[in-house]
């Protein structure tokens, strides 16, 4: 029985790695430029470069299946029949007039599930259909594990906008709660399988709040950077907060203690950021400090006096402190938690 949990919970694991670092290369690029892209003057080179990484975006399904695959040590046959599963079961495509559209980085939460159905499909199918695997397997892994991914997708869906509108119901409360509670949210949110930037643009998330979501973001990037910097590479450290803390979600999900210096830092930065009065919009409030969407949005957005000094305030100065002092509370002081628990797999 022990070993079984044991095999389980691998096998969970390198789901969950495979779809943060999936996550990691099909939108980090589009995250990074988009905002220069969109204050160049526009030509064909403009064009052609906002069209790369708004397709990557698109082949996060792809991405995922192949990450899962490797992560599991199967081989080409297995994961490119994943692939096919997934991108199916994704609802990154859509059925129109007799032709697809391809927009958007589906569902997440679905992308997930269907890698998780797709590699348990291949992996059987391998043992029962033995050379006749080279024919079969990539129809049997297709059907199976993407018919389960098609029909899972409207539940999915729902889940996605039941928690955008339990976010939602956070812009009624007073700015300093609100900044807390959206900080904590959206924390909370960018470590897990729900797409923050889909959630805050399905809401129609503007203004303060988007500012507090934008510095809870931030928070929890450099928290977790600076807390497993002992341990992971620098360059694996610094994609905590410019590309996405999303990373360490296989880690949070198996730990859940890790969740409590995230929490208590965003909370401290959504709130400080809601006093500062930092704006944002729909699209930015998801994205934290990626490819600098939140500040530059907050330098444009937000009105008052000492507006640079505010931003500087509220996306640098309050989490990178708070993430230090997460640090000296939680690793070097109650050793509650160790910075091996926040070491990434080698990629």
């Amino acid at each position: 029985m022990g070993m079984l949990m044991n095999n389980v919970k691998q096998y969970m694991l390198a789901v969950l790695n495979g779809n943060a670092l999936a996550i990691m290369v099909a939108l980090v690029p589009a995250a990074l430029v988009n905002q220069l892209l969109g204050a160049m003057p526009q030509n064909g080179v403009v064009t052609s470069l906002a069209m790369m990484v708004t397709l990557a975006q698109s082949a996060l399904p792809l991405i995922a299946a192949f990450a899962v695959g490797t992560m599991l040590k199967l081989g080409m046959m297995e994961t490119a029949a994943m692939a096919l599963a997934t991108l199916a079961g994704s609802g990154v495509t859509t059925f129109k007039d007799g032709a697809f559209t391809l927009a958007g980085s589906g569902v997440i939460l679905n992308v997930m599930l269907t890698t998780a159905v797709a590699g348990l499909v291949a992996m059987g199918a391998t043992k029962v259909l033995g050379q006749l695997r080279v024919v079969f397997e990539p129809l049997i892994v297709l059907v199976v594990a993407g018919g389960i991914g098609l029909m899972t997708l409207p539940g999915m869906v729902a889940v996605q906008a039941a928690v955008g509108q339990v976010v939602a119901s956070a812009t009624a409360a007073a700015p300093l709660v609100m900044g807390i509670l959206l900080g904590v949210i959206f924390a909370l949110l960018i470590v897990s399988p729900m797409s923050s930037v889909g959630i805050a643009t399905a809401i129609g998330l503007v203004g303060i709040g988007s500012g507090a979501a934008n510095a809870g973001i931030v928070a929890a990037g450099l928290t977790l950077a600076v807390m497993g910097a002992s341990v992971n590479s620098w360059g694996a450290t610094i994609a905590h907060f410019m590309g996405s803390p999303k990373i360490q979600m296989a880690n949070l999900l198996s730990r859940p203690k890790l969740f409590l210096p995230v929490v208590i830092a965003a909370a401290i930065s959504g709130g400080v950021a809601s006093l500062m009065m930092v704006e944002g919009t729909a699209f930015s409030a998801g994205f934290g400090m990626a490819g600098f969407i939140g500040p530059l949005t907050a330098m444009t957005e937000s009105t008052g006096s000492a507006l640079a000094v505010r931003v500087l305030v509220a996306f640098v100065v309050v989490p990178l402190a708070a993430a230090f002092l997460m640090k000296l509370i939680f690793i070097q002081k109650t050793q509650l938690i160790k910075a091996e628990e926040l070491k990434l797999p080698e990629v």
